[in-house]
């Protein structure tokens, strides 16, 4: 039996059945991506849409040797929300010279892009304990200052401090895990 070709295999054969499967192997762990860094789930599907456009116009100059195309491709869509956040919205020049068509989207489509991205990330503060848990979702996901999660959870800066470090070690530790 013939083993399933790489993403580099994929992006190389040119085809679109190629493409298609390299699409499908990839969008969601893309999603995932973008949507913990987007902060609308529309936002997060054209980011999503016009990586994926660039990745098929310029596929041959990806280099596997680089990067695997999973880090290539979130590197594209980082770029791409680089770019949005200058300009105020996501640029679709790629997109439209490849002729893609929009996707319409209704409300359930939206929520269930937002639960993409926040599901893994509530999970795993879930499993802290409760007051490192709040220190690392102040500290992180709403970017405060140890000053202000000190006042707020009271205790001292210095607590607020190794709250968060302690709460970032676990979850390293445990990512670590879940990858080996």
């Amino acid at each position: 039996m013939a083993s399933e070709p790489t993403d580099a295999e994929l992006l190389a054969g040119g085809s679109p059945a190629d493409f298609e499967t390299f699409y499908v192997r990839n969008v969601d762990l893309l999603t995932r991506y973008v949507a913990r860094r987007s902060p609308r789930p529309d936002l997060t599907l054209d980011v999503v849409a016009e990586t994926f456009a660039r990745a098929l116009e310029h596929r041959t100059s990806y280099a596997p040797d680089r990067a695997p195309a999973a880090a290539w491709l979130m590197r594209i869509a980082r770029n791409i929300l680089i770019d949005a956040s200058r300009r105020g919205r996501v640029a679709d020049d790629t997109r439209r010279a490849l002729r893609m068509q929009p996707i319409d989207l209704d409300d359930a489509d939206l929520l269930a892009i937002q639960r993409r991205g926040s599901g893994s990330v509530v999970e795993a503060l879930e499993r802290l304990p409760a007051d490192q848990a709040e220190a690392v979702r102040r500290r992180v996901l709403d970017d405060e200052p140890y000053d202000a999660i000190a006042v707020e959870t009271g205790c001292s800066e210095q607590v607020a401090r190794q709250r968060v470090h302690r709460g970032l070690r676990t979850l390293r530790s445990r990512t670590k895990e879940q990858n080996a």
